[in-house]
């Protein structure tokens, strides 16, 4: 059941990330029609801010996802202990290089992973959630955190992360160039070829593209890390061995307040969703429910 789980949940993964590059494909396509008459040309502008802008968030993810969070690194076991050597423990079970450490001053109990790869990775903890939870459910936490660096989910919602910011790039491109009415290459074939119809339905496909482009993309990213969540429980169980010690985590979760000072778009990091937004059709986090019932049937 866990394995299987595993590997269906990466597949899924992998069916994401292609549909996403696929949209920033779609976007870039709509803008270089509407700006420079060439959907060949936008295509492959589009996948090159995508690539830049997956390069700058993966080389610099741990320093900038924890300054917006406000983390504060732990250099020494002392300064920590049990969050220390919680981390410690679940990385030698994880096979995985030791993490650096971060505490999130907030009341509110929660922790996230960020990184490139499990050499560079992170991990930070609220300090509410060290207060709240005893070791076993610390250690179901961090197991989960750790499965998220094993697995390199790290990367994978870094790189969702920069797709996003490059659709919202190109949308925005394209809106405000064509608000300020500039001379494109298009408007030129027009007047020369007069073709009518056909360029009218590709115009009006191209601003429907880029309206819904940035919700698409909000979709996608939200669906990739509900995928991830589901995997990173089965693997924390996979690491302590103790089921019920997650579910209890979860339980204590899932009743706990949002969080003071959260950075929006680092939400989808946390292993609960931070904000506790009153509206869920766009979560980024499966239910605790049913992430618990999942639990329940290993």
């Amino acid at each position: 059941m866990l394995y299987e789980q595993i590997q269906s949940n990466k597949r899924r993964t992998v069916v994401l990330l292609v549909g996403f590059l696929i949209l920033v494909g779609l976007v870039g396509a709509a803008v270089g029609y509407l700006l420079l008459a060439s959907l060949t040309i936008g295509v492959v502008g589009a996948l090159v801010i995508g690539a830049v802008y997956i390069v700058i968030m993966v080389s610099n993810s741990t320093q900038v996802v924890m300054a917006m969070n406000h983390g504060t690194e732990v250099t020494q076991a002392d300064q920590a202990p049990e969050l220390w050597h919680t981390v410690e423990d679940m990385a030698m079970v994880a096979q995985l290089p030791m993490p650096r450490v971060f505490i999130i001053q907030d009341d509110s109990p929660n922790a996230f992973a960020t990184g490139n790869s499990p050499k560079t990775a992170a991990v930070a903890a609220t300090s509410g959630l060290l207060s709240l939870m005893n070791r076993q459910e610390l250690e179901g936490v961090i197991g989960h955190e750790m499965s998220h660096v094993r697995n390199y989910d790290i990367r994978i919602s870094t790189i969702a992360l920069a797709l996003t910011a490059a659709i919202t790039l190109l949308t925005n491109l394209g809106n405000n160039w064509w608000l300020f009415g500039v001379d494109t290459g298009r408007d030129r074939d027009d007047r020369e070829n007069n073709s009518g119809g056909g360029q009218i339905l590709t115009v009006v496909l191209s601003f429907l593209i880029m309206l819904l482009a940035p919700l698409a993309a909000a979709v996608i990213q939200m669906a990739i890390s509900r995928n991830r969540e589901y995997l990173a429980d089965a693997g924390s169980v996979e690491l302590t061995r103790n089921p019920q010690a997650l579910i209890a985590a979860l339980r204590k979760l899932a009743a706990a307040p949002p969080m003071q000072d959260v950075d929006a778009s680092s939400a989808a990091l946390y292993i609960n969703d931070p904000m506790k937004k009153s509206a869920h059709l766009f979560d980024t986090h499966p239910p605790i429910a049913e992430r618990i019932a999942r639990l329940e049937k290993m």
